[in-house]
């Protein structure tokens, strides 16, 4: 009788940047996910917060300042032998724009829109989630 494999989790964090009424979504660029939908983000890196990590990420990623506000959503997700642990955060964009480093693509989406890309997994199952609290936003004076 062979023993369990534990697999590794990832803490990753997750940017849902909301401008505007609308929320950015960002298609991957590169590695095994290449085309797939995503909201902006990255893996934490030890010593650092959710919050911190993904401040870090969305400058590396897409040459921009967020401030990081409430969690929307917790989604356990595994994939390619890892379990990821995803926060997905509300985040404001203090930026003027955002520049592409390693997305190919991306879309600002009205709540409504939210169910037209191929979101990637993990990301998919947020967009759930979160529906019901981003819609409520939109109707927000």
């Amino acid at each position: 009788m062979s023993a369990a494999v534990e697999k590794k989790t990832v803490r990753v964090a997750a940017a849902v940047i909301r401008q505007n009424g609308r929320i950015l979504a960002t298609r991957r660029g590169y590695g095994p996910d290449k085309g797939g939908w995503e909201f902006p983000g990255g893996k934490v890196e030890a010593g650092e917060t959710e919050r911190e990590a993904l401040a870090r990420e969305i400058r590396e990623e897409l040459d921009a300042a967020v401030s990081v506000g409430a969690r929307l959503a917790r989604v356990g997700y595994e994939r390619r032998g890892a379990r990821l642990d995803m926060g997905f955060y509300l985040c404001e964009l203090l930026s003027e724009g955002v520049t592409l480093r390693e997305h190919a693509d991306a879309r600002w989406l009205r709540p409504e829109e939210l169910d037209e890309p191929e979101w990637l997994g993990p990301d998919r199952a947020a967009v759930s989630l979160m529906r019901a609290a981003l819609c409520a936003m939109e109707e927000e004076p």
